[in-house]
């Protein structure tokens, strides 16, 4: 068998075998398979697809790439949460700390920023000494003692999907439901949940342009994770603006924080609570999701959240004063408000191209090398359906230089649009 025929047959419109990816993903994972022609193969399945048979055997030959993690002698239930990427999606900070203080364990591991959408493990490491590379024993014995963990994926599970991770963000395959779906569900697998909640965007900022998209992603993970005898809820979300204020690392992290103290934006909060209301029932914490939206909203009341999310940080190495006082984060040399140009309503603030425009600034990467900027980014101030008046504050762009000020500030103009007539606000699910 070699890697170039596989390669043609899936350029040719072939169904791959078992034993066809098998042997794909045990070549690019042990180094036999160079990175040129796992590209060549991703951009095949990019273009041409996989039937259902053949994603569910490519997500179980990545899970199987490394070690399995059982974590059913840590704790009576592991459920985790994955979003599919979207602009300013900063859930994961926030709603982990809520479900872990409702007595809930969580532990996940995260990846770094893919394309546009900015990545959890990027805005940990804003926090000095965080880790994000705990060993698979650190992070069990995290999980069984203090009930929640935040981590980059372990070297040793699903390996395969790490590999290919980083070669779809800089060789244009990032907009593949096969991909998408097998390295969701892979890592989810490996890493040992017995139930998942996945956050699935749809809009101008997510890699699925349309609710339908998005619907087609959820049944496949949805029906991955049904073969391989797991509980799963998937729930589409709306991404064709950004969610909550802030994009960038540190300001995200600033924003989680503050939704964890019960001050965050409207939209991000709301969003918040309904993921926890959901992890709370599939993790038997809640009968139901009223009851689970109560609890979360009394750990974050109580403080419970907060003081959740300063023990994970601390028992990770971090410099917990960062949390304790947001203003010690990374912060931009340079901050100006952009202001309206006309008095109504807003109709639009693209996503992608804010998203496009933070990478820009450094808070992305153009290329898997690239390091981040973990000051820059965007504030935003108006969202969609809200009245604007000439010359008021929409957003707030923090850069590092003049030149990435000026360009910045012509993404922003671009992605705000308004109207003269009222406009109803975007749905936060479908």
């Amino acid at each position: 068998m070699r890697a170039v025929d596989i390669i043609i047959k899936k350029r040719d419109g072939g169904e791959l075998t078992e034993a066809e990816i098998n042997f794909f993903v045990r070549g690019f994972t042990d180094g036999k398979i160079p990175d040129y022609q796992v590209s060549a193969w991703a951009m095949t399945i990019l273009l041409n697809g996989m039937s259902a048979l053949e994603t569910k055997e490519l997500t179980l030959a990545m899970a199987h790439s490394g070690a399995m993690l059982d974590l059913s002698d840590t704790v009576d239930i592991a459920v985790d949460k994955h979003s599919s990427g979207g602009v300013g999606d900063k859930t994961t900070l926030a709603v982990l700390p809520i479900v872990a203080a409702c007595g809930l364990p969580c532990g996940k591991m995260s990846g770094r920023g893919l394309g546009f959408s900015g990545g959890t493990l990027d805005k940990l490491e804003s926090i000095p000494g965080y880790r994000v590379n705990l060993s698979t024993a650190e992070f069990k014995t995290q999980l069984r003692e203090i009930g929640i963990v935040l981590t980059g994926q372990s070297l040793d599970l699903a390996p395969a999907d790490g590999k290919l991770y980083a070669l779809r963000d800089v060789t244009g395959t990032v907009d593949s439901i096969p991909l998408i779906a097998s390295s969701i569900m892979s890592k989810k697998l490996a890493a040992g949940a017995h139930a998942m909640v996945l956050d699935v965007k749809a809009g101008n900022g997510a890699f699925m342009q349309t609710v339908a998209a998005a619907r087609q992603l959820a049944e496949a993970m949805t029906a991955i994770g049904e073969l391989a005898g797991r509980k799963v809820v998937a729930l589409i979300a709306d991404m064709n603006q950004p969610l909550g204020a802030a994009v960038g690392n540190a300001l995200e992290v600033v924003e989680a924080v503050q939704a964890l103290r019960g001050t965050g934006p409207a939209d991000f909060m709301e969003h918040c609570l309904h993921l926890s209301a959901h992890m709370l029932v599939l993790g038997k914490r809640a009968p139901n999701l009223e009851q689970g939206r109560e609890m979360a909203q009394q750990a974050i009341r109580d403080g419970s959240a907060f003081e959740k999310f300063c023990q994970l940080v601390r028992a990770q190495g971090g410099d917990v004063s960062f949390i304790e006082h947001l203003e010690k984060l990374p912060a931009a040399e340079m901050v100006e408000t952009v202001c309206a140009s006309q008095t109504g309503y807003v109709a639009q603030v693209h996503a992608r191209l804010i998203g496009e425009a933070a990478v820009a600034l450094g808070a992305g990467r153009a290329q898997k090398t690239d390091q981040v900027d973990h000051a820059v980014g965007f504030v935003i101030h108006k969202k969609v359906g809200d009245a604007v008046f000439a010359g008021e504050p929409i957003c707030a762009i923090h850069a590092r230089n003049q030149a990435q000020l000026e360009a910045a500030r012509q993404a922003v103009l671009a992605a705000f649009a308004f109207s003269p007539t009222r406009v109803e606000p975007l749905p936060l699910f479908y």
